[in-house]
């Protein structure tokens, strides 16, 4: 199968088995959903605008920072993944203040409401490189915004980052890789690879059997979150960036109407 890259539409959570039909759990080991992803990759690599009108590229894009997922990954009981406004700094920049902050080496990530956020890696000289449409790309920061607010996001991941003269290499090196020749399924998954260089960013980088060692914690209050696990930090990530795709609104009401659906199955069951 290879590197093999091909659409495949996730499924929602009405549809996926849950371990404990409770749902919420202010408890880290709380009810999972467990996702596969075999041969997914991001819309935001495929869309060349995410949905926007060339048109509009310079235009700011909307973005309301309200209905960011806040999130952590664990690997066992280690953190390697938080964002919440607690963790990091979640502000956004426009793409040409942006610039005036990044070092090469630094992680950029760029947003937009409805959209996968898209990650890449300053190189200097105001030009960033980053997985795009099935293409490992050498572009100017401000063209490879499209129009988004930006962020520097290298604390995001709690992992040992490699020198940023590596970092910078590790991008470079790949510039022109595209389609089957690619290792990454999303733009976030190439900039993490370059930052900490470890496998499990790649495809098929872990193999999926066994129990499932990676949990991401979704925060839905002060007091509820939502956890669910996964086999690899690459089905994790997958669905980590499908949740900030569609927005912490939404996730809720996806949530909300399995969980309660599975609580009615079972009210009845137990009735019987």
């Amino acid at each position: 199968m290879g590197n093999q890259v091909e659409k495949l539409t996730h499924l929602s959570y009405e549809e996926v088995p849950t371990a404990d039909p409770n749902g919420f759990d202010a408890e880290e080991d709380g009810p999972r959903i467990g996702v596969s992803y075999i041969f997914s990759t991001d819309d935001d690599e495929l869309d060349d605008n995410g949905g926007i009108d060339k048109d509009q590229n310079q235009e700011e894009q909307h973005y309301d920072r309200r209905n960011e997922i806040e999130c952590a990954v664990f690997r066992r009981d280690e953190c390697i993944y938080e964002k919440s406004s607690k963790a990091v700094d979640m502000g956004t920049y426009s793409p040409e203040n942006l610039l005036n902050k990044c070092k090469p080496g630094d992680l950029v990530e760029f947003v937009a409401t409805g959209q996968y956020p898209h990650w890449a890696v300053y190189v200097g000289d105001f030009q960033v490189v980053h997985l795009h449409r099935a293409e490992v790309k050498n572009s100017f920061l401000t063209d490879a915004s499209q129009g988004r607010r930006g962020r520097i996001v290298n604390d995001l991941y709690k992992l040992k980052p490699l020198n940023s003269d590596v970092v910078v290499q590790n991008a470079l090196e790949q510039v022109g890789v595209k389609e089957r020749e690619l290792s990454w399924r999303n733009s976030e998954c190439f900039a993490a690879w370059c930052k900490f260089g470890k496998r499990e960013f790649k495809i098929g980088g872990e193999i999926r059997i066994g129990k499932q060692p990676y949990r991401l914690k979704i925060q839905l209050s002060d007091k509820k979150n939502h956890v669910l696990e996964f086999q690899s930090l690459e089905d994790l990530i997958m669905e980590k960036r499908r949740n900030d795709q569609i927005g912490r609104a939404v996730v809720i009401h996806e949530l909300a109407n399995h969980l309660n659906c599975v609580e009615e199955i079972r009210n009845e069951h137990l009735s019987n």
